[in-house]
């Protein structure tokens, strides 16, 4: 029987439509009522490697994983994703935490030249000394031939402060000084600081993590509100012509990231104050000013000017807005800056030059450290100086007994009162004999004498290296993230630039 032979498939063939339409049906209706709907084609990007590049954050990776196309925001999955990200920016910071304390310790540490001014610095008066003492050998024989059986005229006793503590004529006085303060001079760097903190028995090695909380919160803050901040200035300035912005080194703009990062450090700068008088403040629980940073803020708030002072003083607002912008405009601009400098090229990229785009970034890096560094040292003296009603802050290390009166107070007494050849050298003893001619001479008992071995270098005379605490840290930083980015040549060893 023969098979019939399968029908053509000629006949079943339709011409495609050639109309194509990506608007759903629910709009095509309305399509016809509304013709004039003009929807803005994005313009060009011209981007600046120095200027655009910033580190990635966390909280902003989330969108991907937390939305679906049908079911819409999973609550479960955003709960875990921000769960894991504020772990992962807590942990970040407890390992950065030790660091930032031995640092801004060195920095706020007051280590004067001579080491008893600290009685004319906190205007006490120094009484002079007494008769016996500028005459000893009258009073040797005065005492030889006095009655043994009268009675002695009383020592008269030593100044007191309010609180009946003897005052201070030496930052060397190991009788007078506090339980609770460490030695002055006694580290040289930060990785010594951190050392003396440990070991240190009024502190210990947990105080290397005080002020912990603070700073988590501030940078995953910081980390937000940055973008978002870029983001609003973008959609307000974009209509105005790149020739407005101030852009040295390149087509775009920096300006619009420096505003950003400056309002951002403005508007988080009551959190900084926080943070540094916590790492500041004694471990001690008797001598401990703030119990944690809500109360440091509700008494800094209560004591000190509310908001108002918290912001706007002038020693707190003019020290944050110099730090701040020279933080965001140092790594925009110094790095092409030295590029240029020292021959590498103008047009660096770490796509076709990685090279010399990472030496470029080091060396941006180290000068720019040597351009913020002292005025975030300032402002760091500044914010542990408390105003209005507050009581002085009781720090576990040396702080200047008279306050400074704004910036180029702060900088003028750094340099010309100050000392920078830290660590000081150990005090060293010498014996008196003792005399035993009997019957004419009087016998002295052993007396320890303390001399302090004072050294002939500059830096004994001058307090430039006060204003630098802290740059050998951040130079070792950037040496390590100089080499990782070699090693891996990834983005992500790049993003460790943006927080340096």
């Amino acid at each position: 029987m023969a098979v019939p032979a399968p029908a053509s498939l000629r006949d079943l063939y339709t011409t495609p439509s050639n109309a194509w339409s990506f608007v759903p049906p629910s709009l095509s209706q309305d399509h016809s009522n509304h013709s004039n709907i003009n929807v803005p084609a994005p313009g060009p990007s011209t981007s600046n490697p120095w200027s655009t590049r910033t580190a990635p954050k966390p909280l902003f990776d989330l969108s991907s994983s937390l939305t679906d196309d049908d079911s819409g925001l999973d609550i479960t999955s955003l709960a875990k994703e921000l769960l894991a990200a504020a772990l992962l920016q807590y942990a970040t910071s407890a390992i950065a935490q030790p660091w930032e304390v031995g640092k801004t310790l060195l920095q706020v540490q007051w280590v004067p030249r001579d080491p008893k001014d600290i009685a004319h610095e906190a205007g006490v008066e120094v009484p002079e000394d007494e008769g016996e003492l500028s005459d000893s050998s009258s009073n040797e024989n005065d005492s030889y031939f006095a009655d043994p059986t009268a009675e002695k005229p009383p020592r008269p006793p030593r100044q007191a402060d309010e609180e009946g503590y003897i005052i201070r004529h030496s930052v060397l006085e190991e009788g007078t000084q506090p339980e609770y303060v460490i030695p002055v001079g006694s580290a040289d760097g930060t990785w010594g600081m951190i050392k003396r903190v440990g070991r240190f028995r009024s502190e210990g090695w947990l105080a290397l993590w005080k002020g912990l909380l603070t700073s988590a919160v501030t940078n995953a803050l910081s980390g937000a509100l940055q973008p978002a901040i870029y983001s609003l200035l973008q959609s307000v300035f974009s209509p105005l012509s790149p020739a407005a912005y101030f852009a040295p080194f390149g087509t775009t703009s920096v300006l619009l990231p420096v505003a950003s990062q400056v309002l951002t450090g403005f508007l988080l700068s009551p959190l900084d104050l926080v943070r540094t008088r916590l790492m500041v403040q004694s471990s001690v629980s008797r001598h401990r000013t703030y119990s944690g940073p809500i109360d440091a803020f509700r008494q800094i708030l209560a004591q000190e000017g509310g908001l108002r002072g918290v912001y706007l003083h002038p020693h707190l607002l003019i020290p944050t807005l110099f730090d701040c912008t020279l933080r965001a405009l140092v790594p925009l601009t110094l790095p092409g800056l030295v590029a240029t400098y020292i021959g590498l090229g103008s047009n660096l990229s770490p796509e076709t030059t990685p090279i010399q785009w990472q030496v470029a970034e080091l060396l941006g890096t180290i000068a720019g450290a040597l351009v913020f560094i002292p005025f975030e040292t300032v402002r760091r003296r500044l914010q542990v100086q408390t105003r209005g009603t507050a009581r002085p802050l009781k720090s576990c290390v040396e702080l200047r007994p008279a306050p400074y009166n704004g910036m180029v107070d702060a900088f003028w007494h750094i340099l010309t009162e100050e000392r920078s050849d830290l660590p000081l050298k150990p005090q060293s003893k010498r014996k008196r004999r003792r005399s035993s001619v009997k019957g004419k001479e009087r016998a002295h008992e052993d007396e320890p004498v303390a001399v302090v071995e004072e050294s002939e270098s500059w830096l004994r005379h001058s307090g430039i290296g006060q204003l630098y605490r802290g740059l050998g840290m951040r130079v070792g930083a950037g040496l390590v993230v100089f080499v990782l980015s070699l090693m891996s040549g990834s983005d992500e060893a790049d993003a460790g630039w943006a927080e340096l």
